[in-house]
C-alpha cells in the first residue's frame, strides 16, 4: 500500500455503453479520472467528484454513505411466505 498524499481527491463514475450507464459504480482518484477522460472522452459518466477520502468514495459508490453503522448484527433467516392459491381471481374494486 502506498502512502496517502494530502491532496488526493476521489471520484465515483460509471461506464457508458451505447449511450447508457452500464455496470456498477467505480472509484478512482481525480487525477486518474482526468487521464481517462482526456484519453477517451465521453466513455464514462461522472457520478460524484471532490470526495476527500477513498472510504467515503466507496460508500457513495455502494450507495451506503448515509447508513448508520451496525455493530454486531447477525444475519437472520427470514421465513418465506407460503404461496397462496385461489380458485377465482380477486373481484375488482371501485
Amino acid at each position: 500500500m502506498r502512502p496517502r498524499q494530502q491532496d488526493e481527491v476521489w471520484v465515483v463514475y460509471r461506464m457508458i455503453l451505447r449511450g447508457e450507464p452500464f455496470g456498477g459504480n467505480v472509484v478512482c482518484e481525480q487525477r486518474e479520472w482526468e487521464a481517462m477522460e482526456s484519453a477517451n472522452p465521453g466513455h464514462r459518466l461522472l457520478v460524484h467528484q471532490g470526495i476527500k477520502t477513498e472510504q467515503e468514495a466507496e460508500k457513495l459508490a455502494r450507495g451506503t454513505a448515509g447508513d448508520a453503522y451496525r455493530r454486531g448484527t447477525s444475519k437472520q433467516t427470514l421465513a418465506r411466505p407460503e404461496p397462496t392459491t385461489s380458485a377465482a381471481p380477486p373481484e375488482p374494486t371501485g
